[in-house]
């Protein structure tokens, strides 16, 4: 367990993010006297509590590294966003103790890229009858939570949006590489396409790409 007290000074600040090669710098603003910091990083939108994190998680990083490497260099850890945490610390008996600040100054998100998700329709059946099979194929680079997609079907015409039309959820998560649904009855003028169910959150993480 790590030592830690509160604190109402923004003593980290200003934290930006840099790509550099495979990679990405982290700077930040280190306030007057702060001989290290320690970092968190965990998947962006994850809760976090500063009281149930173990020590392990924490990487302790010093003023002294920073400047030698003009930063806190970070590797792309596969492909999706982050949250960093930067928190100061003071020092007691040689120790750290970490510094629990008030507010978000210290906190940056971190995009490592967009997931390609690839998506097509089959049809089977006679065309002269009303109901036709129709199969989803999903190509995925990444495994994918089954709330992340849904898909929608409408009458005579593609839906505009994931409200435009009749809404079903995915059942199960999808894995990397080839994903073959369940094949599903429709009519011949019905319509299907593939939406976020959250476009603003998921658009930053994948992009959903029609074959």
């Amino acid at each position: 367990m790590i030592n830690r007290e509160e604190t109402t000074e923004a003593l980290i600040k200003n934290v930006t993010c840099q790509q550099q090669g495979s990679g990405f710098v982290l700077n930040w603003h280190w306030g007057q006297d702060v001989p290290c910091v320690y970092v968190h990083k965990s998947l962006f939108g994850a809760p976090f509590d500063v009281s149930l994190i173990e020590a392990h998680e924490w990487k302790l990083y010093t003023r002294e590294e920073y400047k030698v490497h003009k930063g806190l260099c970070e590797k792309a850890d596969g492909i999706g966003r982050y949250t960093y945490r930067i928190l100061p610390c003071r020092l007691e008996n040689g120790k750290p103790i970490l510094l629990v600040p008030q507010g978000d100054a210290h906190v940056i998100h971190v995009s490592t890229g967009k997931a390609k998700i690839y998506y097509s329709f089959k049809r089977s059946g006679s065309w002269f009858r009303k109901q036709q099979a129709l199969q989803i194929r999903i190509f995925s680079e990444i495994p994918i939570a089954k709330d992340v997609l849904c898909y929608v079907k409408k009458e005579g015409s593609p839906p505009a949006h994931k409200d435009d039309g009749m809404q079903y959820p995915f059942i199960r998560d999808l894995a990397p590489g080839v994903n073959l649904l369940p094949e599903i009855e429709v009519r011949k003028t019905d319509v299907i396409r593939l939406f976020f169910t959250d476009g603003k959150k998921y658009g930053e993480m994948y992009e959903l790409i029609p074959e």
